[in-house]
């Protein structure tokens, strides 16, 4: 009697530690399951780098788009033309070396007219003819705007509104008063222009190179052809249940926001969580582009690198506009899984209250339109700790933290081999997932990854290999995963590509602990089973 009653005491124990155990699952994901989440990246926010054929291709001047840096040298002087300490004074001929004073930021006013800010985030300016150039307008207008010819690629004139070519005199200043029109010889209104950067291809860029009309009808087309029913049929049939959506702010203001960007993002959105519905996919809202832009880069349609969303109280209520825009509008579809406050704030330039105040408002919000959609908030880039955000108390159901894992944008992982990139992920990756999961704060969602490394002439196999070990360690995040993306230039950051090509192989992918939970289970139903017969 002693021992059966033991046999049962243990069993009991035994199915307690099951049912109390934390398995994690997705509300709104059926069986039980996290998310298998792909991102639709440079469909509804565009990063040119994914895409081919290239939709800046027909620009005139396409390698001096808005954000492109640049410098000037005089071909007389052989000095290049300097912003002193980044700007707030007189522009200056007499630099020997360029750095970031002698480097500038292209504003585009029309294809061959632009505004030049400096590295503080000044506007070269001269009131008419005769001026002397400074770098001191807070805001570009007709005083800052200047033509720019050019004899190839690396010569040009700049002449001002009013027809007066700039100089460099023999004084090292530079001034509105040449007399006439230059030649391309070698004359003070020469001047040699070396374009620095030229990274940004995003919406901003595209829209304000081509104007309106044909930017429409550019957008238009890659909007109604990148993303079809048929990825959302490819991706049901490899057992992804999620689809992430990168949106910019201006979805808000469809079908006409400001210039320069172009309506028509909505109904594409629209679209989406139709033929997610048909397909039994779930969507998260993602607010890729914040106004000002978060992260000064192209994806979130920065017109020139500079990050304005923290500083400016406008652009943060802007941003709390869309989210409830995007929240009151979909709350209700079957299909909304959750919607992202915010993508990859930079932690350089967002400041830790900024963004949890932001976090915190933007939590409120979704809840006053859904008691269920995950709100999910992103760890800032850079350098940041995720345990940041979990004693901000920012909401208590349904939170996520959204992780970025790469093996790339880091010196770090430069010279790894194969071998290295993998055991990073298990001795590095497994256990900060692990400690963040024991945390009891947000749900994890590893947001992005790619089956991508700095690994030079890897083999299929791999590839392969790699992508297994992320599976087998991002399977364990408590909410789920995210692979950036479906569809992308570069083979291995294309989810649709690698599948096709046997480079990613998903199977079932069932976390570790899922298993030995099922194991356990498993062998506790036959424990009862056989208890009888004991």
């Amino acid at each position: 009697m002693g021992l059966v009653f033991t046999k049962w005491a243990c069993a009991f124990l035994l199915c307690y530690y099951l049912i109390t155990s934390e398995v994690y699952s997705v509300e709104g994901l059926h069986d039980g399951s996290k998310a298998r989440d792909v991102n639709l990246g440079g469909w509804l926010v565009i990063e040119g780098w994914m895409i081919k054929p290239s939709l800046f291709g027909g620009t005139a001047n396409g390698d001096m788009l808005d954000g492109t840096e640049v410098q000037f040298k005089s071909v007389t002087l052989h000095k290049y033309v300097s912003a002193e300490n980044g700007g707030g004074m007189n522009v200056t001929v007499d630099r020997d070396v360029p750095s970031s004073w002698e480097t500038f930021r292209l504003w585009r006013a029309s294809e061959s007219e632009f505004q030049f800010r400096t590295s503080e985030g000044q506007f070269l300016t001269c009131d008419g003819g005769g001026c002397s150039v400074s770098a001191t307008a807070k805001s570009p207008s007709t005083s800052e705007t200047y033509g720019i010819e050019r004899n190839g690629k690396n010569r040009i004139h700049l002449k001002i509104k009013g027809g007066a070519y700039l100089q460099a005199t023999t004084n090292g200043q530079l001034t509105a008063d040449y007399p006439g029109a230059p030649g391309w010889d070698d004359n003070a209104a020469t001047f040699e222009m070396t374009i620095v950067s030229n990274k940004l291809h995003g919406d901003y860029q595209l829209a304000n190179a081509y104007g309106h009309g044909r930017a429409k009808d550019i957008l238009r087309r890659h909007r109604n052809s990148f993303i079809t029913i048929e990825d959302f049929k490819f991706l049901y049939k490899h057992g992804i249940n999620t689809v992430r959506i990168p949106v910019g702010w201006w979805i808000a203001y469809d079908p006409d926001p400001p210039s320069p960007f172009i309506g028509g993002s909505l109904e594409a959105l629209d679209n989406a969580f139709s033929w997610a519905q048909e397909y039994d996919i779930k969507c998260i809202i993602d607010l890729h582009a914040a106004p000002g832009s978060q992260n000064g880069m192209e994806h979130s349609a920065s017109r020139d690198g500079f990050t304005g969303w923290p500083t400016s109280p406008d652009y943060i209520s802007d941003s709390l506009y869309v989210i409830e825009f995007l929240v009151s509008r979909y709350a209700r579809n079957p299909a909304l899984l959750g919607i992202e406050l915010l993508n990859e704030p930079s932690a350089a330039t967002v400041s830790l209250d900024v963004l949890i105040s932001y976090y915190k408002q933007g939590y409120q919000i979704v809840r006053k339109y859904s008691s269920s959609a995950y709100v999910i908030i992103c760890q800032r880039i850079g350098v940041a700790d995720p345990m940041e955000l979990y004693q901000a108390n920012i909401g208590s159901h349904n939170l996520v933290l959204d992780l970025h894992f790469y093996n790339l944008f880091d010196t770090f992982f430069n010279n790894m081999s194969a071998m290295d990139n993998i055991q990073y992920i298990y001795k590095s990756r497994e256990g900060q997932l692990q400690a963040l999961n024991n945390s009891n704060g947000p749900l994890i969602l590893v947001g992005e990854w790619v089956n991508e490394w700095n690994v030079t002439n890897g083999s299929q196999k791999d590839y392969q290999d790699f992508a297994r070990a992320q599976l087998d360690v991002y399977n364990a995040a408590s909410f789920g995963w995210c692979y950036w993306t479906l569809k992308n230039d570069e083979k291995h950051w294309d989810f649709e590509w690698s599948i096709r090509n046997n480079y990613l192989q998903l199977g079932n992918s069932p976390s570790k602990r899922s298993l030995n939970i099922l194991g356990l289970l498993g062998l506790a139903c036959t424990w009862f089973c056989l208890l009888p017969f004991l």
